[in-house]
């Protein structure tokens, strides 16, 4: 993990109405409301973003949200500008998450014109990148991967970059019956640093570079003891308020036995 403060950010997808986010965070909040050895970040679908605010403000949980615009206002029936996200506290929002790509076709360069919006509007944002099941059997994973971060942040000077956080979610080991190892995510991770170091030179090493694909309170200990994964993008896990805690929980006692605390 080096110099880089940890991660762990809850993705509930299309989950949960008003009700179920408030009742969540109240008894999510119980269970961390002392962890500081890492950032916590949830995720929620644009509906809960307001409500959670309220519950949310003040705590060491940061607000995120999964999807944006690249357009500050206009006739984008549907969409979501950076302006509203941060009107209702949010400070991160995830872009590119395979989920967008993969069912909605979103493209390389639409998510470089959302991240570019993102940072430019004091939102961070968590890069999602990765390959799917064809282009690992392939041998390409690394090149595809590697392509989709340099698509999405050449065109941004390594100052603007350094809020940027990225993510690795192995497409290919979800819902597949093939596991993702501890190594496979290292070997994946260390290859986004080196790309982020073209793009960034040393400041590529305060990047925090997520895995994101069934990490589960059991495993996350393992992923965090590789030295270029510093946190998790948590799909599933995420949705229980004491499951995420335990995850959370665990993994800010890795980061105390390493920094010595």
């Amino acid at each position: 993990m080096a110099n880089r403060r940890p991660v762990i950010a809850g993705n509930w997808k299309m989950f949960k109405t008003v009700n179920e986010a408030e009742d969540y965070a109240v008894r999510f909040l119980e269970e961390v409301k002392e962890v500081t050895e890492l950032d916590i970040i949830l995720c929620a679908p644009f509906t809960a973003l307001h409500p959670l605010k309220n519950e949310l403000e003040e705590s060491v949980v940061h607000l995120g949200a999964q999807n944006m615009s690249w357009a500050d206002q206009g006739a984008y029936t549907g969409e979501i500008s950076a302006q509203m996200l941060l009107d209702v506290a949010c400070t991160y929002v995830i872009l590119g998450h395979s989920e967008r790509r993969e069912l909605f076709g979103e493209t390389d360069q639409e998510i470089a014109k959302k991240v570019q919006k993102a940072l430019a509007a004091g939102l961070k944002p968590i890069l999602c990148v990765g390959e799917n099941l064809n282009v690992r059997e392939e041998g390409k994973a690394a090149e595809r991967v590697k392509g989709q971060v340099s698509l999405a942040l050449s065109s941004l000077s390594a100052e603007e970059l350094n809020p940027i956080v990225i993510a690795y979610e192995p497409i290919w080991a979800i819902g597949t019956g093939k596991t993702a190892s501890s190594k496979d995510a290292q070997e994946m991770c260390a290859a986004i640093r080196t790309t982020l170091t073209g793009l960034m030179g040393p400041a590529a090493e305060n990047v925090p570079i997520l895995y994101g694909g069934s990490v589960k309170a059991e495993n996350i200990a393992e992923l965090l003891n590789e030295p270029d994964v510093d946190g998790a993008l948590v799909g599933g896990a995420s949705l229980d308020p004491l499951s995420f805690a335990k995850l959370v929980q665990n993994a800010a006692a890795v980061v105390a036995r390493v920094e010595g605390i």
